[in-house]
């Protein structure tokens, strides 16, 4: 293309051009993006505290990321520790640091700005005094063209010009919008990520240029990519199995022939693999040297130990020094479901429970059994129960369901001494899309539990059960985090419920609802001044979550303002909510999110510390 003779001489403020042969990429060929010239590295050499600076350097800007990022690259700042430096040498070196400090100020965009140098030799700040530089940067350079070219199948691909009008329509640098080095190549890595994504993992950027016009101010941005054939699956290559056989492997992948390549189900099926329990590590990626038409997908394994056992020790806030045990089996002799035991034991809670669960069938539903026993006490009142469980599940990303019959015992001393049964069938349904599982940043969840059974004993009577809950993260912008708000109510629908388990009626309180208060330490009082559970259940949580930053770079720390209410009670016109507020930190720790809280309960007048780990929904 021949250049317009207003371009003519300005071949130095042109952008280097790319030309990038980016290696075809197997499960996550995001990796393989594009990129430009970077800014130079830091140069930050401070001097010896033991020997006098040279001199001392100032940077003043209105924008304060402009004074910091001059600072942090300038070459000028090696030679601040060269103590034998001379009046020549500095001046040699500001004539540099003028150049290299317009060609910084051009990678964010500031290609026309006024640059003005002095030195102070009265302030003490080195033998050469201070260097001062007042930066008046002027306005950004803005998008005045963009201009595509496509190569390969996507040019032709009728399936593919959807994504083709898609990329260009959610291009992050359009006409009007400012430039920037950075910019520019977050916009080009977008575009590819958005090319790899579906049918095209062997994509690339051919060629890129960012054209400034000084005189205007303006810059003109031309763009190829190359997007090669069309993908589909092919066979699975499947190595590393030997105590649990493939045919598990190809149902939890579900990744059949002739399907169309989309990076987000290679993604998925390696997930279903590692949530599975029966692999230690799962990579899932396309066969680089596989034929287009039926590209083979790779499943290397590692698979875990038939049996495992593990030994835990902990402190409860509320009820001191805790001791757990599971052991789990991953093919029973004769059954070849897994099992699950657990024993956890401390001052207020005794539990004992055993899952088992079968292989998964070729829609993924699983038959499950299990049966739990527990013993504890909520305000000094013990409580005995037990659970029994038969039914079927099936668990994705996006959408959990199951369906069970279920026998729940409970004996609650106090004035209710006798013990309560009941048998109840149910099903459960769990919607969620959230953007980056465990650290979400934003997205929704809702989840419904609905059951109908009989009281049994001497008086038999028909109940309805419900619970709804909801999770929704909303983005607050750069810098500002994102709220977090959270709902849930439920009731039971019954002429009586006086012999209903307690375990089939709803407490509150706790890490995950009203913070301030103990675990289900939010409920009815009776005519005794026990405290047990209620009908009716109403609560929710509004939180603002806000990145830590430590010299303008972010850390895997967040800080946490929140406020929580909840009740619980046998009249819908007696929900009254109790009220928890407070402050806390979140930790992107490899185990996932760590959260820790510090709340006050209004209701107690109190202060309580709430610790948990990991993100469900």
């Amino acid at each position: 293309m021949r250049r317009p003779a207003r371009f003519a001489g300005l071949q130095r403020m042109a952008i280097a051009v790319l030309l990038a042969t980016l290696g075809s990429a197997a499960l996550a060929p995001i990796s393989a993006l594009a990129q430009d010239t970077a800014a130079p590295a830091p140069h930050t050499t401070a001097p010896s505290p033991t020997s006098p600076s040279a001199f001392g350097l100032e940077v003043h800007s209105s924008a304060e990321e402009i004074r910091d990022f001059l600072l942090q690259h300038l070459d000028l700042q090696r030679y601040r520790s060269l103590s034998d430096l001379d009046e020549t040498e500095l001046t040699r070196l500001l004539r540099d640091a003028d150049v290299q400090a317009r060609e910084l100020l051009g990678t964010l965009g500031f290609f026309k700005p006024t640059l003005r140098w002095s030195q102070d030799k009265i302030v003490n700040t080195g033998s050469l005094g201070r260097v001062l530089l007042e930066v008046d940067s002027g306005p950004a350079a803005r998008i005045s063209e963009v201009q595509w070219q496509w190569l390969g199948a996507v040019g032709s691909d009728a399936e593919g010009q959807a994504q083709l009008k898609a990329i260009e329509q959610e291009w992050a640098l359009p006409v009007g919008e400012t430039f920037s080095q950075n910019a520019w190549s977050r916009a080009k890595n977008q575009a590819l990520r958005q090319l790899l994504a579906e049918r095209y993992p062997w994509g690339r950027i051919l060629h890129s240029l960012a054209l400034v016009d000084e005189p205007t101010n303006q810059v003109r941005l031309w763009l190829t990519l190359d997007s090669g054939p069309a993908v589909k699956l092919g066979a699975l290559q499947i190595s590393g199995t030997d105590k649990y056989g493939t045919t598990q492997v190809e149902r939890l992948a579900r990744l059949p022939i002739g399907q169309v390549y989309r990076q987000n189900d290679l993604l998925e099926a390696q997930q279903r693999l590692v949530t599975s329990g029966f692999y230690d590590s799962v990579f899932v990626s396309l066969d680089v040297e596989g034929q287009a038409a039926q590209a083979p997908v790779k499943i290397e394994l590692k698979e875990s130990l038939r049996q495992k056992w593990v030994l835990g020790l902990g402190v409860r806030s509320d009820s001191g020094a805790r001791v757990s045990a599971e052991h789990t089996h991953h093919s029973v002799p004769g059954l070849h479901w897994r099992s699950v035991s657990k024993l956890s034991l401390d001052k207020d809670l005794q539990s004992a429970s055993l899952d088992l669960l079968a292989p998964p069938d070729v829609k993924l539903w699983r038959w499950n059994t299990s049966v739990k026993f527990d013993r504890e006490k909520i305000f000094d009142v013990p409580l005995q129960s037990q659970r029994w469980r038969v039914g079927r599940s099936q668990l994705g990303e996006r959408r959990d369901r199951s369906y069970f019959a279920q026998y729940d015992s409970a004996r609650l001393q106090g004035d209710l001494l006798r013990q309560r049964e009941a048998i109840s069938a149910n099903y459960g349904w769990t919607w969620r899309s959230f953007d980056s599982l465990p650290f979400p940043n934003r997205g929704l969840g809702v989840g419904i539990e609905l059951g109908s059974g009989v009281t049994l004993g001497d008086s038999r009577e028909p109940y309805v059960r419900w619970r709804l809950k909801g999770l929704g993260l909303v983005p607050l912008g750069s810098g500002m985090g994102r709220l977090a708000v959270h709902a849930e109510m439920g009731s039971v629908v019954s002429r009586d419920t006086s012999n209903l388990p307690a375990t089939q009626l709803f407490w509150t309180g706790g890490d995950n609802s009203v913070r301030g208060y103990a675990p289900n330490s939010i409920g009815v009082t009776d005519a005794n001044g026990t405290m047990v559970p209620g009908r009716y259940l109403a609560s929710g949580s509004l939180e603002w979550q806000r990145p830590i930053r430590h010299k303008g770079q972010a850390t895997d720390w967040e800080s946490a303002v929140f406020v929580d209410a909840g009740s619980v009670a046998n009249n819908m016109a007696k929900l009254k909510p109790q009220m928890g507020y407070g402050i806390g930190a979140r930790w992107r720790s490899p185990v996932g999110p760590v959260r820790m809280d510090l709340a006050y309960g209004q209701a107690l007048q109190k202060l309580r510390l709430h610790l948990s780990v990991g993100f469900t929904f």
